[in-house]
């Protein structure tokens, strides 16, 4: 994948996914091809949070027919993020042992979410 915008293709919301917001967890249906770390990459990336994990799920698609015409849906993935709700700022050692914070702010939610479709 090239661009993060190629990866994240929409929002799922449904009430499942609308009650895991609480828990930090959104849900996404994203390109078929790409991988964890890809879809990990894209959500920090566009919506500026510290993902803790991300699960997967591939779904064929159905076949469906009307009347003698027959078709079939195309299969789709989802990808289940859970993002970090409390950040802290990262702190590391320099060679010298000095302790340094990163300055680097996360958001604790997704605000675009719903809104996105």
């Amino acid at each position: 994948m090239k661009y993060f915008e190629d990866i994240i293709v929409r929002p799922h919301v449904t009430e499942k996914s609308n009650l895991q917001v609480a828990e930090g967890k959104y849900t996404f249906i994203v390109s078929s091809k790409a991988n964890k770390t890809e879809i990990k990459k894209a959500v920090e990336k566009l919506f500026n949070v510290k993902v803790l994990a991300v699960n997967t799920l591939n779904y064929k698609g159905k076949f469906k027919r009307l009347g003698v015409h027959e078709g079939k849906r195309s299969d789709w993935k989802k990808a289940i993020v859970k993002i970090d709700t409390d950040p802290k700022a990262e702190i590391y050692l320099t060679k010298g042992g000095k302790v340094v914070s990163g300055n680097k702010k996360y958001k604790d939610s997704i605000d675009e979410f719903g809104a996105i479709q």
